[in-house]
């Protein structure tokens, strides 16, 4: 299985939480808009990913050979719902620029809690499960 494109959006994921990040550190109420909008463009992108990997990834992997794989591949899959969910209760809950302004180190604690556990998250993917895919796919 080709996963070129899910190690793509990952990188787009995370230079997103990393434009994100400058204007936070710019100032929140003052780029109220732009930090509304940086977080409803990762959050078509997250989507996108989460749908592709619900019905692609997931599926091939749990129909691999590989049982260990499929194991962790299950385990992935039932983290990321918990994840999922709060990430776009965030998303939700700070994508208007009059609630950043009304309460930006209320959006700092939530941002920096939500996006550590999200940014974690893809690099354990990124070290872990996507290099076991590969090497499942090598030995076919």
């Amino acid at each position: 299985m080709n996963i070129d494109k899910f190690k793509h959006q990952h990188v787009a994921i995370l230079d997103g939480i990393g434009r994100l990040r400058e204007a936070v550190r710019a100032g929140i109420a003052e780029n109220a808009d732009d930090i509304a909008t940086r977080i409803v463009k990762i959050s078509a992108v997250i989507k996108l990913h989460l749908a592709i990997e619900d019905t692609v990834l997931y599926p091939a992997v749990a129909d691999s050979a590989d049982r260990k794989l499929a194991r962790l591949g299950e385990a992935y899959q039932r983290e990321m719902n918990g994840i999922a969910g709060e990430y776009f209760e965030f998303a939700s809950r700070w994508n208007l620029p009059a609630r950043l302004k009304a309460d930006p180190e209320g959006f700092r604690a939530d941002a920096n809690r939500v996006l550590r556990v999200l940014f974690e998250r893809m690099r354990r993917e990124d070290t872990e499960f996507y290099p076991a895919i590969d090497a499942a796919a090598a030995t076919v």
